[in-house]
Parts: C-alpha cells; sequence; structure tokens
C-alpha cells in the first residue's frame, strides 16, 4: 500500500496511527497538497490527504474511508465493534473528534491571513466549536479508560489525534485544565509508540 501524506496533517495521522496499530506494511508517500508541484490531485480530486493506494491499484481518500476500508483487512486489533449500532456509536465518536480537528484547522488557516482581511470573529467562531466538542467528548470519557467499550477503538485514536493538533498548533488553548478525563486519555494514547512515531514536526 501507499499512502500519501503530510506529515502536519492530523487526518494522514490518524491514518499512519492505525497502520502502525495494526502493523500493516505501507509505503508513505510525503507530499503537500498546498505544494505547486503536488501530486495529491492526481489521486484524489479534492487535492487533500490522506489518500490510500491500495495493494490492487484502488484509492481510497478522506480518513474515515481509510480507516474503515482498513478495517476490512485481517489485521488486529480490531478498532470498530462487529455490531453495527455500536460501530455507528464509535463512528460518531470519531466525527466529533474530526469537528474539533476541521474547526482547528480552519480557525489556523483563518489566524494565518493578512491582518487586513482576518476575521477575529470567525476564529472566536471555530475555537467555540472546539469548547463544545471537548465537553462533549469530557462527558463521555469521564470514569472511563477508552472512550467506548473496553479496548482501543478508533474513537481513542480520533479523539487523542485531535488533541495532538490543537497541541501542536494551539499551545496557548489550555484544554487540559477543564477536561482532566481527556488529558488522561491523552497521556496514556500519547505515549503509544503509533503516537510516537508519528508526532509531526513543529511548523
Amino acid at each position: 500500500m501507499k499512502l500519501f501524506a503530510s506529515l502536519t496533517s492530523p487526518y494522514a495521522r490518524k491514518i499512519r496511527i492505525i497502520l502502525a496499530e495494526k502493523a500493516l506494511p505501507y509505503e508513505l508517500v510525503v507530499d503537500s497538497p498546498w505544494e505547486a508541484n503536488t501530486r495529491v490531485p492526481s489521486v484524489n480530486p479534492l487535492g487533500k490527504v490522506p489518500a490510500l493506494e491500495t495493494d490492487t491499484g484502488e484509492i481510497f481518500f478522506d480518513s474515515p474511508v481509510i480507516a474503515g476500508y482498513l478495517e476490512t483487512l485481517d489485521a488486529g486489533p480490531t478498532l470498530l465493534p462487529a455490531d453495527e449500532l455500536e460501530r455507528v456509536r464509535v463512528r460518531q465518536i470519531e466525527a466529533l473528534a474530526d469537528g474539533v480537528t476541521d474547526a482547528a484547522v480552519l480557525a489556523l488557516l483563518e489566524s494565518r491571513r493578512p491582518a487586513s482581511l482576518r476575521s477575529e470573529p470567525e476564529i472566536d467562531r471555530q475555537i467555540d466549536k472546539v469548547d463544545r466538542a471537548l465537553d462533549a467528548l469530557e462527558a463521555r470519557a469521564n470514569g472511563r479508560d477508552w472512550m467506548y467499550g473496553n479496548a482501543l477503538s478508533l474513537g481513542d485514536i480520533a479523539v487523542a489525534v485531535a488533541l495532538g493538533y490543537l497541541d501542536l498548533r494551539f499551545p496557548q488553548h489550555e484544554w487540559r485544565r477543564e477536561h482532566p478525563s481527556l488529558a488522561g486519555l491523552a497521556r496514556r494514547m500519547f505515549a503509544r509508540p503509533s503516537f510516537t512515531t508519528t508526532k509531526p514536526p513543529v511548523g
């Protein structure tokens, strides 16, 4: 398999972590869609990473889709429950965590616009989304070792990736202070080899 990814993309990091947890071999093709010579549009018409090319040449893109594909392979651990309704519940945790990342990315991009074009109300609106979602995730994590069930799931990975992205791009956001359960989850997840080996570079 080939994974097209940038090293700072949280969505790509989620897939790299899943691949590491499942010990699936793959070739990492580092490519940023922001570069003029990017090849990403040739594998994803939306021009976004990650995109995964399978051993048979089929291409999947968008991290939830790729995560779903990887679950079809004969590689443990299983990150989604077999029961269909439970699976939906874990995917909802993933969606909530990805929503944190989405809002943080939009806030970051807005903050990087020239001062004359930048909208502080829009940045605040996106950070409000982050805070509401973190409150909801904290309520789910309270009293639990895992976000769902009694073992590592896709929900844990997605949540920890979102929290890691906040640490990377918004170090001034003191989310741990009001979210102790998420802080505990992050501490445990960040210590896993799959997270330490995919830690994004600063910049």
